[in-house]
């Protein structure tokens, strides 16, 4: 568990994948931009001497992933986040079951989200009970700018997708996790684009919307959307790595989302294996704003608020008790394997009813 400034902060990282991306898994040539492409990001944004290889990337195997988020890495819990990706990946890029392998082996350690596609129709229907059934969702990740065939995106505000958010809010999948924002080669930006969340989150208030990656780079669009809905949050996965590299511009951002959105409606992500939870924990950590940025957003990025941002705030929209939680961790194999039992205390916990 991490400590800063001699207090506990519980870190849910809002944003992992377990992701293959191997050669034998293309099967088209978007795939092998696409992995490239992340890679970039990977690169273009991780300190040098924790880079990876670009093999080394593409698939990673659950020991290392376990090892990079929890013993090495400073989180707690991590909510794994499902990408199809079907036009490009003969076996899927990053798949529910996949995810559910994972989470199957650490179940007090991850979070396992479903995921939907309204052009699947009458069968993404019965797939997304399958997944509510087998998995016990409570959240789902959309990919508005998946290619589907001759279809290159869909929108959140369609009557398509508005069956499926029926859907949801039927089987209790309570959080849409939506990428807004950032493209990837070769998917289309403007099928990123974060317009649809407004009345999709209008028309849905028992429904949560987090925008992942806060719209970048279309930022101010996400503020003034998120200020009118209450039910929509801001993911810093993409976001966060600007502490380390752009503490200035990070500190901007930081500012304008306190300033629209409040310190209760922020998430931490670090998108791994984007890049790796542990130095960027420590970067957002750090990070301050200028005085002049106070000045101006009138607002504070303290530790309390950090605290909320890297795990209050996405425990309270999966209905984690934080305390109980801690006495589950303390024991588990993770804690076991990686000597963590010691960071989550003795008898704090709220009694298990």
């Amino acid at each position: 568990m991490y400590q800063y400034e001699g207090e506990d902060v519980f870190v849910l990282d809002g944003h992992v994948h377990w992701w293959d991306a191997s050669k034998d898994n293309i099967s088209h040539e978007g795939g092998e931009q696409f992995i490239r492409c992340f890679y970039d990001y990977h690169t273009g944004f991780t300190p040098e001497e924790r880079q990876w290889s670009l093999e080394e990337y593409r698939k990673y195997d659950k020991e290392r992933m376990v090892r990079d988020m929890f013993g090495d890495g400073h989180a707690d819990m991590g909510i794994l986040q499902p990408t199809y990706l079907n036009e490009f990946y003969t076996e899927g890029f990053n798949t529910i079951d996949r995810c559910g392998e994972l989470a199957e082996d650490h179940p007090s350690r991850f979070i396992v989200n479903g995921r939907f596609d309204p052009r699947e129709g009458e069968a993404g229907l019965k797939e997304l009970e399958r997944q509510a059934e087998e998995f016990d969702v409570r959240g789902a990740k959309v990919y508005t700018a998946e290619w589907n065939g001759d279809s290159k995106g869909w929108r959140l505000d369609s009557e398509e997708s508005f069956e499926y958010l029926e859907k949801c809010a039927e089987l209790g999948i309570k959080n849409i996790h939506a990428h807004k924002g950032p493209t990837i080669r070769p998917l289309n930006r403007d099928a990123f684009d974060v317009a649809d969340v407004d009345d999709a989150a209008t028309s849905f208030p028992e429904l949560n919307f987090v925008v992942e990656h806060v719209g970048l780079p279309r930022l101010d669009d996400f503020c003034w959307i998120a200020a009118q809905e209450p039910n929509v949050y801001g993911g810093l996965a993409v976001a966060a790595p600007l502490a380390e590299s752009r503490p200035r511009k990070f500190g901007e951002i930081m500012g304008e989302l306190l300033f629209w959105l409040g310190e209760d409606r922020i998430l931490f992500g670090s998108d791994y294996a984007i890049w790796e939870p542990e130095w960027l924990i420590e970067a957002v950590m750090e990070a301050e704003m200028t005085p002049e940025q106070r000045e101006e957003y009138g607002v504070e990025l303290d530790l309390e608020v950090k605290k909320k941002i890297m795990g209050e705030n996405a425990a309270k929209l999966y209905d984690i008790d934080i305390e109980r939680q801690k006495e589950i961790l303390r024991d588990d194999g993770v804690s076991e394997e990686f000597g963590l039992a010691e960071q989550y205390g003795e008898g704090t916990a709220v009694a298990d009813d």
